[in-house]
């Protein structure tokens, strides 16, 4: 009889911490699941106290989800290699800018047979072009991935208020294996098999709610606002298509959770919006309301409008993603905000 899987969180967070309430809960029950979950935890230190220690004796993550205990199956580990030291199950959940060098770490730790998944919301630019986070994960660490995205606010995860979500994977058995490690009656999963275009979804959306809490800022009003989530979307679906490695892009994915309910909820719901609408009334910098606002984790939305934007200005199409490139130009450029709605009026209609 195979030992039972054992299961790292990399990443405590905010989703990271309410995704490790569902892992530590099922592992409990589950016969083929280590009963003890071990969270990767970045230290800090907390009122003259580190955090890890504070997760291990109190049960609560009181920096990034205050106010939700995690069950004491869920070990908090400050140093990243002993975290995931033999893991079978690896569930990645931290910002897109680390993963390479929390790969290099893990390199030499993880089971023969681990698998990973990610929630990792964000792309790279690179030489050859666009690239996947699962794409990094997998060639650094030469394991399957999948990805898991969808209309997942973490907090309202975590007050366990009913859910969906979506699983993309090439390999249909990890998918499951995930799926039922992180299923419960309020997060219902699906499993796909377009597991990039999941992916790319989960990474766009960020761009898309930037600019409607522009919109917000701007006081614009709900029918601008709803203008700028069916262009965004349509941004989102033509860039699937033109980068997708296969050409194969199945247009009932973005009806999945990860697709249009996901854009609905993060524009409206979302951190993203919340600081876009912060940067308009305030003046403030996207650097300083991550600080301010949220305890300085990093936003996607911004970093993903510039590594997009790069991509683009790659392929001279910056000109066919009106909203993506006036995002990044709002961020990083200075253009004023009121713009935004200039692009929107001369927004391409053959996408």
């Amino acid at each position: 009889m195979a030992s039972p899987l054992k299961v790292c969180i990399v990443g405590s967070g905010n989703w990271g911490s309410a995704i490790a309430r569902i892992v530590g809960n099922n592992a409990r029950t589950l016969q083929h699941i280590a009963t003890t979950v071990k969270m990767w935890v970045f230290e800090e230190n907390i009122n003259g106290r580190k955090l890890s220690d504070i997760i291990n004796t109190e049960h609560e993550n009181v920096k990034y989800l205050p106010g939700y205990k995690l069950p004491e199956n869920v070990v908090a580990v400050p140093k990243l290699s002993d975290a995931a030291m033999g893991a079978d199950l690896l569930v990645f959940v931290v910002p897109h800018q680390f993963i390479r060098k929390l790969c290099d770490e893990m390199l030499g730790c993880v089971s023969t047979r681990a698998r990973g998944i990610t929630l990792i919301k964000g792309i790279y630019e690179g030489p050859e072009g666009l690239k996947l986070i699962s794409d990094i994960i997998r060639e650094k660490m030469e394991i399957d991935v999948s990805v898991l995205m969808g209309a997942n606010i973490a907090n309202e995860v975590a007050a366990e208020k009913f859910c969906e979500t979506t699983i993309g994977s090439r390999n249909v058995e990890n998918g499951l294996l995930f799926k039922e490690l992180l299923t419960t009656p309020n997060f219902r999963i699906t499993v796909v098999d377009d597991a990039d275009t999941v992916e790319l979804c989960g990474a766009l959306k960020n761009i898309v709610a930037v600019s409607a809490g522009f919109c917000d800022g701007l006081q614009c009003g709900d029918n601008t606002k709803a203008a700028v989530i069916r262009l965004g979307l349509m941004e989102m679906i033509t860039f699937a298509k033109l980068f997708s490695k296969n050409g194969m892009v199945s247009t009932s994915t973005f009806l999945e959770s990860c697709g249009v309910a996901d854009l609905i909820a993060t524009c409206y719901g979302g951190r993203n919006r919340r600081a876009a609408e912060a940067f308009v009334r305030t003046g403030k910098s996207i650097e300083v309301l991550e600080k301010e606002i949220f305890n300085g984790q990093k936003l996607q939305g911004p970093a993903t409008s510039a590594e997009v934007y790069r991509i683009l200005q790659q392929k001279c199409l910056v000109n066919r993603f009106p909203l993506f490139t006036a995002v990044y130009q709002i961020c990083f450029e200075k253009r004023p905000v009121q713009e935004m709605i200039s692009c929107l009026q001369s927004h391409p209609e053959d996408m």
